[in-house]
């Protein structure tokens, strides 16, 4: 019997459909992936973020332009996301070259953010700022620090953890054309 993860086209496949999976369904795992960074010091840094945009090669999650995330990205546009499908045993790793959009750029983006989800645009004070208290803070709607990261993917690394564990390197550099990788 044949496996969605025995070919290439199959494992990259997967890959996609679970990606855009995500962006509509919020109960997906691919929904909040782990975007990785590295901080202006050179440190790593990852957090949990919800997965907005999927298609073909590009990625998009939404932040607060004064999140550590965008200084960090401003230092070197580079990130990675990580998924983790345990309903199909797939891990997914995306080296991706990521462009900051804000003001006229995200204007009809923010038009689709639900009332309810803007307040986390327009925190005060700003994210990462000490405070007194934990809830030592105000919530309002901030359009003006509102960002959407479209990051580019560049590497695609898929590890299938079935009965045979597969592993598998797409790579924009060569057309996607993949090759499998020891796992």
């Amino acid at each position: 019997m044949s496996d969605i993860h025995d070919t290439l086209d199959g494992m990259r496949a997967e890959v996609w459909a679970r990606l855009m999976l995500g962006v509509v369904d919020a109960a997906s795992a691919a929904r909040f992936p782990v975007l990785a960074t590295v901080s202006p010091t050179g440190l790593p840094e990852a957090r949990t973020v919800v997965l907005r945009g999927a298609e073909e090669h590009v990625c998009e999650v939404h932040t607060d332009l004064r999140s550590d995330k965008i200084a960090s990205l401003r230092a070197t546009p580079c990130a990675a996301l990580l998924i983790w499908e345990p309903e199909v045993r797939l891990q997914i790793r995306l080296a991706c070259r990521a462009e900051i959009l804000e003001g006229d750029a995200v204007v009809e983006r923010w038009a689709q953010v639900p009332d309810s989800s803007q307040t986390a645009y327009g925190k005060r004070p700003p994210p990462g700022t000490v405070i007194a208290d934990s809830l030592d803070y105000e919530l309002a709607p901030g359009a003006e620090n509102f960002a959407a990261l479209r990051l580019e993917v560049d590497e695609i690394d898929a590890v299938h953890l079935g009965p045979d564990h597969r592993r598998a390197r797409f790579e924009r550099r060569d057309g996607w054309a993949g090759r499998w990788l020891s796992p």
